[in-house]
């Protein structure tokens, strides 16, 4: 077992509605390693150049770049598959392999009939690892309405990466700890947070929810696994900067402590398998 640690990143949509600058000067001030951009109409998070430039200016490399898949970025670089290769050309273009994605929606037709496919392509153009995101039912008068297609859980679908959120899952009554194990390997990205049993999209700081977090993030730990964190907590509901920036604190130091990995003092017997 590597000793290295696990890298956290802060991913631009936990500083909403602030934007992406304010991420990189965030995550600095916090002392991340990294951050991840979501891509939205906002127009820096559009440019790989004032994106390098920030990281540069920061020292917080790009670690993943989130596509403009969410229905609030529908408006956002066109059509689906130019919304996945444009995110996958930026990511390539930042130096950073990991792209996130969400699901197809039922309605997108040709894009979601031959979305693992397509994505498998692009992957290969591009040299990047494209990561489809857990997502959860959407319900309507008590009944499940079918948003994507094939599904909002990723685990049986043919897809090679997988990025798996803990406020998704928790909407969706899944043990995250759990879907961690079965993905074994296709486990490449986290959206670090939590979520309550209540039905609400809420990613809230980690220990404030429901979600098996600290065990998820030790499964980590003791595995050979070598992705990134991306911290995804909103703060949209913080008083000021100052207690968005105590909960982002706090969310890193809870990833680093159950991150950390000590090769030399670490009982391997406690270790999980894969």
């Amino acid at each position: 077992m590597s000793g290295s640690s696990i890298q956290v990143a802060l991913s631009s949509a936990s500083v909403y509605p602030l934007n992406v600058h304010d991420a990189f000067s965030v995550a600095h001030d916090l002392g991340y390693d990294g951050v991840e951009v979501l891509v939205t109409g906002n127009q820096i998070s559009q440019d790989p150049n004032q994106l390098m430039d920030l990281a540069e200016r920061y020292s917080q490399p790009i670690m993943a770049i989130h596509a403009p898949t969410l229905l609030l970025t529908q408006q956002v670089w066109g059509s689906a598959w130019n919304k996945i290769e444009m995110s996958a050309a930026m990511a390539a273009e930042v130096g950073c392999t990991t792209v996130v994605a969400h699901p197809p929606f039922r309605w997108q037709g040709t894009y979601a009939t031959a979305f693992a496919q397509g994505i498998e392509r692009i992957m290969d153009d591009y040299g990047v690892q494209i990561c489809v995101e857990n997502m959860y039912p959407w319900r309507a008068r008590g009944r499940e309405a079918k948003m994507y297609l094939p599904h909002w859980n990723p685990i049986p679908e043919p897809y090679e990466h997988v990025t798996w959120d803990f406020s998704h899952s928790a909407i969706a009554d899944m043990d995250s700890a759990a879907a961690f194990r079965e993905l074994g390997t296709r486990l490449r990205h986290v959206h670090l947070c939590d979520g309550a049993d209540n039905g609400k999209d809420e990613h809230l700081v980690p220990g404030r929810g429901t979600q098996p977090v600290a065990e998820g993030l030790q499964f980590l730990r003791d595995t050979d696994w070598d992705g990134a964190v991306a911290v995804e907590v909103s703060t949209r509901k913080a008083k000021g900067a100052g207690e968005r920036e105590e909960w982002l604190a706090e969310t890193l130091d809870f990833a680093r402590r159950h991150l950390h990995r000590d090769p030399v003092n670490r009982d391997d017997s406690t270790a999980y398998a894969i």
